[in-house]
């Protein structure tokens, strides 16, 4: 295992086996989003898009917590000392530039990403669990928009993700209502993936990780265009993307290997090319 240097304390980085886990790192604060851990969170999922040795995203929080979203109290705190300087469209600017470059990037870079949850996703940090492909739940989580409550509604693609998932009227109903949505919940309604009793998660988290670090990369990034197209395109669009997608795959070794260890009955160990 390596641990990465992100610049900040509140965001911690290591890498195992094909793996980066990025672990949101202000328990105290039930892990809120702070500007040093947006800016390295950025950072380090640009340079893992682009890193052939990193081939699936873990995405997780420490403590008892995934992420409650925005830090309100120092949101209130910066009200009382009389808000930042900014212009509006100077602060317009910087968050859809973060909201881009984290949310948007963990659900289009062409590897897998996986949250893992172990208490409470709320706000921007609901978003972020739901920005990545898969989600795995400690029994103890929850989910909740929460941001009616503080008078906000919403960023970090929370509305899109959240309208994808399950639709647009109970969508609408976790957004207006901002209720607790538990984890037996959550999977119910296809917002979890796996729910594990907590002292089970990390080896849940291990196993599926591994998966999909051991799985095809090039077939997984035509796999995650297909299906991000697929939310918003038109039938004909994503028949012939699937073909192109396909073709090209079958031109990769990846694929060639796949076949033979398939005939010789053994795990296949794929390189991306």
């Amino acid at each position: 295992m390596t641990s990465i240097d992100t610049g900040t304390p509140d965001l911690l980085a290591h890498q195992d086996s094909g793996v980066l886990t990025l672990t949101m790192n202000r328990p105290q604060a039930r892990n809120a989003l702070s500007r040093p851990m947006l800016e390295a969170m950025q950072r380090l999922l640009t340079e893992a898009e682009f890193n052939p040795e990193v081939r699936c995203i873990v995405l997780t929080g420490s403590g008892q917590a995934f992420c409650a979203g925005g830090d309100v109290k120092g949101m209130a705190a910066s009200y009382a000392e009389g808000g930042a300087k900014k212009t509006v469209d100077e602060s317009i600017h910087i968050q859809r530039h973060s909201q881009r470059e984290t949310a948007g990037r963990l659900f289009k870079m062409p590897k897998p990403t996986l949250a893992v949850l172990p208490g409470a996703a709320a706000g921007a940090g609901l978003s972020l669990a739901l920005a990545c492909d898969l989600r795995i739940m400690s029994s103890a989580a929850f989910m909740t928009t929460a941001f009616a409550k503080v008078g906000f509604a919403g960023d970090y693609g929370g509305t899109y993700f959240l309208t994808q998932l399950i639709g647009a009227a109970k969508a609408r109903e976790m957004y207006l209502l901002s209720d607790r949505v538990t984890a037996e919940e959550a999977l119910r309604l296809g917002l979890s993936n796996w729910v594990a009793e907590p002292d089970a998660l990390a080896a849940k988290t291990q196993e599926i990780a591994r998966r999909l670090a051991n799985g095809p990369p090039v077939a997984y990034r035509y796999m995650k265009e297909n299906l991000n197209r697929a939310m918003g395109g038109e039938i004909d669009e994503c028949l012939d993307l699937e073909v192109t997608h396909h073709v090209h795959c079958a031109q990769t070794s990846d694929h060639q290997e796949a076949a033979k260890a398939f005939v010789e009955k053994r795990t296949p160990v794929f390189n991306g090319r």
